[in-house]
């Protein structure tokens, strides 16, 4: 039952079956649109999924669920993304026995159609009449009719008596028009030969239309099958066991691992759910979620995620996300709800197949009546063969189609590519973008402070310098000494011990090292303690310098800056060659600014420096107000509002949570060629669908009429019923194979 006292908006995903075309689509929608509660529905022909928003307080499950079966469709179990459960493996393994059934009965039909075509076609002179063979023929046409071709005419029927029509009308009536005369013709061949009809029947076309029908519904379901494959082979990254320590050592389910958890993870494992290591060192290989092909060394304390490969050491790990909280479990649901979503241009498509079967209906009756009228005695065997034609030839599935099974394996090869597109609308907005604006401080940059130069005065060593102040800063808590230990540990120093250390907040620290008195920070906290610093004494650059003293003599300054991502230079060079306008954005002074736009190819002009957080959104806001379609790419919680407000927000993974939940793109790990690679991405997913959607409808408007016998008067050619049906099944297959190319999208 509802709960009355629940009125926050609720989400729920359910498989459907039974759908076969883009009025099934249709028909879902407009009633789950009509049910009291129901604030959106949103069905997805390609993955065969309804995401239906909703108020809790006023519609619960089953009642969503009884509103699709009123529909006249069923409901299987929601899946619960990340994680395989019953359902959605009987669910699966429920699909797989449908395809084999498909191809079987497809299979049957077809030999079963064309050995009746042969023996209609044997050589004058056999000793049995063809009022005989016809009589015969009925008990296999009738077999194949009423049982191979029964899901037809049981889902015509039920969508009659909703008053509906669907592609399964269609072929129920084109079929049933063909047996139904030839039945006529076998029976009753005295009349008909009176009528002028001769004794040719349509039981062969009746058989092989429908497994024709059969066997593009077989290949449809098999190309969108793969066309999932992303989604699954994220599943698969994750392990079906997992080794805990609970006293004992021992295997258990998955599913059974609980927050807290000691693991242990040996050397070929992959890591079964999100936590840190707390015994043991190993390389894991985290190109599932970076793209970064080399392992990264893990130690004690080091976070590690469900799904990458344990390449070496074995090691223990504290389980601390499980279940739906990993972040494989949370790609995956991203994934899926991209794939299960509309992009707006399916408008187009759903408007047209709201009226398409009733208009092919309307369409086959007007050719009938025209051929029985105009055509040539006997008209009546043409009218009903182009009639026929007209029915079997008209193809919603294509419409309905076009657009899902493209976003479907667009949005996979971007999660391949370490790219989450949030839904169709981002994935088609992407494609309109004129400009990016790239955040510079951990978009551009690494977002930490690195030494970048050492520079000592005369008759110092470098390594003496730098060894000297990373021993002062060795206490201090601020990210520029932190810096300064870092580089001294990388270089493999052992700095000395200090003592007697102090911090001055914003200035500078000061230590006793070796009975030396050694002072590290700003120029001014050194002439506060008597220290002179010569003006030239700092070279140019762009970083902080940090100055040193050792006994009251000035010997040196290190250089500090924010470092260029490795990525940074190509991927703004990538974006300028895709045509975009590319601007920096940083709160950083100017000089420091243009300077790094300099390094990766940003013109001063391009470069908006000296941006308060709160200031973000609003020069993105200005771009857009010149006609700019603004993608923005941030990484922090300051960038939220700006990633919010710009048409397209790209976050980088590996930044704040806030500002994952404002964006419509993510990359996973920090590498921002992906920027670049999402726009080229979406230019290649609308471009396919734009060219399914060409398909589809340039199909139906030119075949349609060359069904309905438009160039027998001027060619003297008709469009058998058979063949009309093998390019109805070739059309939806075309459009999914052509979709299935984004699979070989390449990032570079």
């Amino acid at each position: 039952m509802p709960n009355p006292e629940s009125s926050a908006p609720a989400e729920l995903v359910l498989p459907v079956v039974g759908m076969t075309c883009a009025s099934c689509v249709n028909r879902i929608e407009r009633f789950l649109g009509r049910a009291d509660g129901v604030t959106e529905a949103s069905v997805n022909l390609a993955t065969e999924r309804a995401t239906v928003h909703f108020d809790p307080g006023v519609i619960d499950r089953s009642g969503i669920v009884a509103t699709i079966e009123a529909a006249g469709y069923e409901v299987g179990s929601a899946p619960i993304a990340g994680a395989s459960t019953p359902d959605d493996e009987a669910l699966e393994h429920e699909r797989e026995r449908e395809r084999r059934e498909l191809l079987l009965t497809a299979l049957a039909s077809l030999g079963t159609g064309l050995a009746m075509m042969a023996v209609m076609f044997w050589p004058a002179g056999t000793p049995w009449p063809l009022e005989d063979v016809n009589r015969w023929l009925l008990i296999p046409a009738t077999i194949v009719q009423f049982v191979f071709g029964r899901r037809f005419l049981v889902a015509a029927l039920r969508s009659a008596r909703r008053g509906e029509a669907t592609m399964n009308t269609l072929v129920a009536i084109g079929t049933l028009a063909a047996y139904g005369y030839s039945v006529f013709i076998a029976l009753m061949p005295d009349v008909a030969a009176a009528a002028g009809l001769g004794h040719e029947t349509y039981f062969d076309s009746a058989a092989v239309i429908i497994g024709l029908v059969l066997l593009g519904r077989w290949l449809e379901a098999r190309a969108k099958s793969r066309a999932a494959g992303a989604v699954k082979a994220l599943m698969e990254l994750r392990p079906a066991t997992a080794r805990v320590i609970r006293g004992v050592e021992r295997e258990i389910r998955i599913e059974d691992v609980v927050v807290g958890d000691l693991v242990r993870v040996r050397p070929g494992d992959r890591v079964p759910v999100d936590g840190s290591l707390v015994d043991g060192a190993s390389a894991v290989d985290e190109s599932m979620l970076t793209g970064e092909p080399m392992p990264v060394s893990k130690e004690t304390g080091d976070p590690v995620t469900g799904g990458t490969m344990n390449e070496s050491g074995s090691f223990v790990m504290r389980a601390e996300r499980v279940g739906r909280d990993t972040a494989l479990a949370q790609i995956v649901a991203l994934v899926e709800h991209a794939q299960g979503s509309k992009a707006p241009i399916q408008r187009v498509a759903d408007r047209v197949t709201g009226w398409f079967v009733p208009a092919v209906l309307g369409i086959a009756a007007v050719t009938f009546v025209a051929w029985m009228l105009l055509g040539p005695e006997p008209s009546l065997p043409m009218a009903l063969s182009t009639a026929i034609a007209v029915l079997i030839i008209a193809c919603p599935c294509a419409m309905g189609l076009a657009t899902p099974t493209a976003i479907l394996v667009g949005t996979g090869a971007g999660a391949e590519h370490g790219i989450l597109i949030r839904d169709g609308a981002a994935l088609e907005g992407a494609e309109r973008v004129t400009a990016v604006v790239l955040d510079k401080t951990g978009t551009i940059t690494r977002g930490a402070p690195e030494v970048t130069l050492v520079h000592p005065e005369e008759g110092i060593d470098p390594a003496d310098l730098l060894g000297t102040a990373a021993a002062a800063e060795r206490g201090s808590e601020h990210p520029l000494g932190e810096a300064i230990v870092r580089r001294a540990e990388a270089d493999s120093m052992e700095p000395a011990t200090a003592s007697a250390f102090t911090a001055v907040g914003g200035r500078g620290v000061r230590a006793e090292i070796a009975g030396s008195s050694v002072l590290v920070g700003t120029r001014a906290f050194l002439a506060e303690s008597g220290v002179g610093v010569r003006e030239d004494a700092v070279p140019d650059g762009i970083g902080t310098p940090v100055f040193v003293a050792r006994d009251g003599h000035f010997i040196g300054v290190l250089e500090l800056a924010d470092a260029l991502k490795p990525s940074s230079r190509d991927a703004v060079r990538r974006l300028d060659e895709a045509g975009l306008d590319v601007w920096m954005i940083s709160g950083d002074r100017r000089a420091t600014a243009v300077a790094v736009g300099a390094e990766v190819g940003i013109g001063p002009d391009r470069i908006l420096a000296e941006i308060l957080p709160a200031e973000k959104a609003a020069r993105v806001q200005a771009l857009q107000a010149q006609g700019e379609v603004v993608a923005m790419v941030g990484d922090g919680i300051n960038d939220a509002p700006a990633l919010a407000q710009s048409d397209l927000g790209v976050a980088v993974g590996t930044g704040a949570d806030v500002a994952l939940e404002a964006s419509d793109v993510t990359l996973i790990g920090d590498d921002l060629n992906g920027a670049a690679t999402a726009i080229r991405l979406s230019r290649a997913t609308m471009r396919t669908i734009r060219q399914n959607l060409g398909w589809a409808f340039g199909y139906n408007v030119v075949l349609i009429p060359v069904a309905a016998g438009l160039l027998y008067p001027v060619a003297g050619l008709m469009l058998s019923p058979a063949l009309a049906a093998a390019a109805m099944a070739l059309s939806s297959v075309s459009v999914v194979m052509n979709s299935l190319r984004l699979r070989r999208f390449s990032a570079a």
